[in-house]
């Protein structure tokens, strides 16, 4: 997915000169095609992200359009301060990008998961918060935020992430995109989950289960019509995302709670009690449930 973001965002920087990009020291083998292309536009800050929000803020008061890159959490939960009061309050448009969201760094432990990072931003003001599913979101979504005009969250994989759509979907901020139609169960996913997603739905339909398979890569504003949909056409909803309490479970399950169309409703996410833990990403997910197996098990459990 990062790098479907950089060389989207070079595309874009070609023809729209307020196009920045800052960085707090990361992004090696990643960004140097846009700080060769676009030196003046280019700023690494250093470890320093606080600052690096800051400027980004007052550029965009200047009138550019400011991408700001880091990895996991740190672009979010050490600068939320900065992006609450200098970007949010303000409506400034400043795209915050962060790479290795969920589980993506797992082996290096805690400090550096991005576990919580939807909770925070989906409630923050004028923030649009993006999980895109595969690189072809991850291409639209760039060029969708880009043309927003106030401030974005951008929440990518880190590296080798598989494409999953076979035909460009049609891509808007604040919609779902539907996959595969069900009639039994409505399988929701943000994020890097989508390819797991989608292998869980084909081993039910080996059980004549059939799902329905949403990407839901807004988290904020969330498709609430979508999710009413789903609880219309299908008796159990099941979502699936890669980060703890406060994220796309608790977004719809807020639609839900005020839905005359009742569905039940089953949250695959990650535990409290087993974030702290250090492993691969794989590794890490089964252990959460968030596998194949996992999903598959929680319907079959919930049908």
């Amino acid at each position: 997915m990062r790098t479907t973001f950089a060389s989207t965002l070079c595309e874009l920087a070609e023809t729209d000169s307020r196009i920045w990009l800052l960085t707090g020291d990361l992004g090696y083998s990643v960004l140097e095609p846009f700080a060769q292309r676009f030196p003046n536009r280019y700023v690494n800050v250093g470890v320093a992200e606080q600052n690096m929000t800051g400027i980004a803020a007052g550029l965009a008061r200047s009138g550019k359009t400011v991408f700001t890159y880091s990895i996991a959490n740190f672009p979010v939960m050490r600068c939320l301060e900065q992006i609450r009061n200098d970007v949010c309050y303000h409506n400034a448009s400043v795209k915050i990008v962060a790479v290795g969201g969920g589980l993506a760094y797992g082996a290096q432990g805690y400090t550096h998961h991005g576990v919580e990072d939807l909770a925070v931003t989906r409630v923050l003001p004028n923030l649009v918060v993006v999980a895109p599913g595969d690189p072809v979101e991850t291409r639209l979504a760039t060029r969708a935020i880009a043309a927003h005009a106030g401030p974005c969250y951008l929440r990518l994989g880190k590296a080798n992430e598989p494409v999953v759509h076979v035909c460009e979907p049609a891509f808007e901020l604040g919609r779902a995109i539907v996959l595969r139609e069900g009639t039994d169960v409505t399988l929701i996913s943000t994020g890097g989950m989508l390819e797991t997603v989608v292998k869980a739905a084909d081993e039910l339909a080996q059980d004549r289960i059939t799902a329905r398979v949403v990407s839901m890569p807004t988290v904020s504003p969330l498709d609430e019509d979508a999710v009413r949909s789903a609880a219309r056409r299908t008796r159990l909803i099941v979502t699936v995302e890669e980060h703890g309490h406060g994220g796309l479970a608790s977004a719809v399950a807020e639609v839900i709670a005020a839905s005359p169309a009742r569905a039940a409703f089953v949250p695959l996410r990650l535990r409290r009690e087993a974030m702290h833990v250090a492993g691969s990403q794989e590794w890490l997910r089964a252990r959460q449930g968030l596998s194949v197996e996992g999903i598959v098990a929680a319907v079959r459990e919930a049908a």
